[in-house]
């Protein structure tokens, strides 16, 4: 029996770690859209950073799942935020914004693969949806308090707000340290790109092909395309909705959907488990719901309490999802693995979504009814992804009866 502890010192390591590096991705992200504005590019371009970021985790999708669960995952995770820091001094330097978030997201891509799949090493399955609330938790507290020092720095200084993130990604490589060097989950002879891109179309087949893991990577991949819309539609509905033109604004309004979704963390931990994993259905269904009334809101407070809301619906919604495919993906494919496959799939959700707002932005598309529209396109998208799963669902537990 599995008996590892929920709590020790190699979880808080990760969580710590986790923490920085991802208080560090949004501070840069607003600082990055303050250089946009300051260089007077495009308006569409603040979007276009996020196609950038997601494109990196698609190209090296088939490679950092192995490469995570052929090392420790606590050194990959080092080797990421190096990659991190990297990106964060060229732009420092004068890099294309573009460009070097794009460096950032490679790094991040590296990263994603080591730090979840180090939680099915690190805890016993009992206790994986909580390890899963814990660095939801961490991570949405640390993108609200990245979001909120990015966007008040970018106001008052860029320099300050690129050096601030430099430190925030050098301590979390003195945290990655910390992270005891577990035996690596599959080691490879060798790193034969072809072999791996063979490899990856392998797990990525044999993951789709199974219904808790097809359901969970469709169903995360549409979470993760709405909040990188979501997040770049703020930038531009302040403005027109509210009037307010700085970057702190929708830099905290980014926030305050970080406090729901450590919220609906915290309850999907309270409420939900992996047998029970179905309760989160309704709450996908009421992100998109949340997003269309949101659309025509004119009051900050009020679109402040109906992010909060969004964001909880979101968090209840995405961390016992997580967990499920970790599972699923430690007794198939390996869970570095099916985290890479899950980063490919959400990655190519982020570019149709984040690519398809950009486009409508470059087109002119006016602000609150495009907001409106990807509200429905949630709700519809949501509902249909419920009715098949309890469909199935429904279908098995006949079956099981029969036998």
């Amino acid at each position: 029996m599995n008996n590892k502890p929920l709590f020790s010192g190699g979880m808080t390591a990760v969580l710590s770690a986790q923490f920085l590096s991802a208080a560090a991705d949004n501070a840069l992200l607003f600082a990055a859209i303050g250089l946009i504005k300051a260089h007077g590019f495009p308006d569409y371009f603040e979007s276009m950073l996020q196609e950038f970021f997601a494109g990196a985790f698609i190209l090296l999708a088939p490679f950092v799942g192995p490469f995570a669960d052929a090392y420790p995952k606590g050194r990959v995770m080092l080797l990421a935020n190096a990659l991190k820091l990297l990106g964060a001094g060229a732009m420092f330097m004068g890099l294309h914004p573009l460009l070097a978030y794009g460096i950032v997201g490679l790094g991040a891509a590296a990263y994603s693969p080591a730090k979840y799949g180090i939680l099915r090493e690190l805890v016993a399955p009992r206790h994986l949806v909580q390890a899963n609330s814990l660095m939801e938790g961490s991570t949405i507290v640390a993108i609200l308090l990245g979001a909120l020092l990015g966007g008040w720095l970018a106001d008052h200084s860029l320099q300050w707000a690129l050096g601030a993130v430099a430190g925030l990604y050098a301590l979390a490589a003195l945290a990655n340290l910390r992270i005891p060097k577990l035996p690596p989950a599959h080691p490879l002879a060798s790193f034969n790109f072809l072999a791996l891109g063979r490899d990856f179309w392998n797990a990525l087949k044999q993951l789709y092909r199974h219904p808790d893991a097809r359901f969970t990577l469709i169903g995360t991949s549409l979470f993760w395309g709405t909040g990188s819309t979501l997040r770049f539609m703020l930038v531009a509905w302040v403005p027109v909705a509210l009037a307010i033109d700085d970057n702190q604004t929708a830099a905290n309004l980014n926030g305050v959907v970080a406090i729901g979704i450590a919220l609906g963390a915290l309850l999907a931990a309270r409420w939900v488990t992996l047998q029970t994993v179905n309760r989160a259905l309704i709450a996908g269904v009421l992100l998109g719901v949340g997003v269309w009334v949101f659309a025509s809101v004119t009051n900050v407070y009020l679109a402040a309490a109906l992010l909060v809301l969004i964001g909880t619906c979101g968090g209840f919604y995405v961390v016992p999802l997580n967990a499920l495919l970790q599972e699923r993906g430690h007794e198939t494919v390996g869970a570095g693995h099916a985290i890479a496959v899950q980063n490919f799939s959400e990655g190519a959700a982020m570019l149709t979504l984040v690519g398809a707002f950009t486009a409508a932005r470059k087109a002119e598309v006016a602000v609150i009814p495009l907001a409106q529209g990807f509200g429905i396109a949630i709700i519809v998208l949501m509902s249909l992804l419920a009715l098949a799963r309890l469909t199935r669902w429904k279908s098995r537990t006949l079956e099981s009866k029969e036998m």
